[in-house]
């Protein structure tokens, strides 16, 4: 097999875009790549050409595509039972939740599909936790979040996202969120007051293009939300699960949320796996029939993120996170000032803001791709590397050479 050259779409590839395009909704705009198989890091088109994965699902591949551990965990559970709704126990459900609540230090675990759904989930127990434990007066709770967030697309997260695109024609929105600058303490202190039930932070801003906060800045959260009686809520779902060389991203920080989020790479990249991770006193606040997901925690999903934590436990990702990604920074750092303007990077995760003068993003994600990487554009000239963990030092050396070959080829 060939890597990416530049050739035009084959009529294979262009055939099978035309049907996707006749008949789903126009919510995504991806490259004219046609994904047939995948191994490792690296993804292999309907024409046989191979690519290096640069996204790794927005983190959801962190383990790498068909890592021989999780499928074997999957196709054992397949040859068994794969749903049985929660109500009725199933013998899955009890070592995934054991060890997934082991692994982030908690007590209690709400098993949960999607990313959304587990910040869904988050809101709606901090809100019962603040009319059931901190007594605010009903239906007065709010929670404060940040400028630039990402958390989702349904409507409730919609309603405090300031990206327009999430919001035009969207509305009416649902109330009960103050969002603040993120990264300034003392702008989320001055907006808590008496009904504040929760502070919502990514630890690293992802969609909006790896925003690193500055260090001390999630210390001074926690501190600050210890002190006013509020909790704090780390989305996690992209930072999580060794992507930033720990496996938490608070961890980096010292710091330790009273709910975690997570989701993405706990289902490995086969199934959709989320969850809320707290302790009893916060989580125990919900009562039987309150809240729940008819695929929540379900064998094959149990099966897989026990699998994904297994991995985990061992160490092995976060350290590679830690020693790979300070070679991918090394490597993107030196493309400052012959096309790329900054970059922020954590472990292997990384936001290239791309001379504007020069291409968008997307116009180099598209030129990456001729060259057998891809990668995935945000905000107008920024794009984002995140490979899987599993990637070797001579693939990332690959993926920065291909960058600095189209940013040559930009400046002519």
């Amino acid at each position: 097999m060939l890597h990416a050259g530049a050739a035009s779409l084959t009529a294979a590839a262009a055939a099978l875009i035309s049907r996707e395009d006749a008949h789903i909704a126009p919510t995504y705009h991806p490259l004219e790549v046609v994904v047939a198989t995948a191994e490792g890091a690296w993804v292999t088109d309907v024409d046989g050409r191979r690519y290096l994965d640069c996204l790794a699902a927005y983190s959801a591949v962190n383990f790498g595509h068909g890592h021989p551990a999780l499928i074997a965990a999957a196709h054992a559970q397949l040859d068994r039972v794969t749903l049985t709704s929660r109500a009725f126990h199933n013998d899955r459900l009890g070592p995934f939740v054991e060890s997934l609540a082991r692994l982030a230090g908690k007590d209690m675990v709400i098993p949960m599909n999607t990313g959304a759904e587990a910040v869904e989930s988050g809101i709606k127990v901090a809100r019962a936790w603040g009319y059931r434990v901190k007594g605010v007066a009903a239906g007065r709770a709010n929670i404060i979040v940040m400028d630039g967030n990402f958390h989702g697309r349904t409507t409730t997260i919609i309603s405090f996202s300031d990206d327009a695109t999430a919001t035009t024609d969207f509305g009416p929105f649902t109330p009960g969120f103050r969002s603040v600058a993120y990264g300034d303490a003392a702008a989320l202190e001055a907006a808590i007051d008496e009904n504040t039930v929760a502070v919502l932070v990514e630890p690293i801003q992802g969609e909006a293009g790896i925003i690193i906060p500055p260090a001390a800045y999630l210390p001074a959260v926690r501190e600050i939300t210890r002190r006013h009686n509020v909790l704090m809520i780390a989305d996690e779902i992209q930072s999580g699960l060794g992507r930033t060389g720990a496996t938490f991203q608070c961890d980096n920080v010292g710091v330790v949320p009273d709910l975690y989020l997570l989701g993405k790479a706990l289902g490995g990249g086969i199934v959709p796996v989320s969850a809320v991770v707290g302790n009893s006193d916060i989580l125990g606040v919900l009562g039987w029939g309150e809240h729940g997901s008819t695929f929540g925690g379900n064998p094959l999903a149990a099966a897989v993120g026990s699998a994904v934590i297994a991995l985990l436990e061992t160490g092995e990702y976060q350290s590679r996170a830690v020693t790979l990604g300070a070679r991918l920074t090394a490597g993107l750092e030196g493309l400052v000032g012959s096309g790329v303007v900054a970059v922020r990077s954590a472990g292997l995760w990384a936001g290239i803001d791309i001379d504007p003068s020069l291409a968008s993003g997307r116009e180099v994600c598209e030129l990456l791709m001729e060259r057998g990487v891809l990668a995935k554009d945000t905000h107008d000239s920024t794009i984002r590397f995140a490979p899987p963990l599993v990637v070797t030092a001579e693939d990332l050396d690959f993926a920065v050479e291909q960058l600095a070959a189209v940013l040559a080829q930009l400046r002519g």
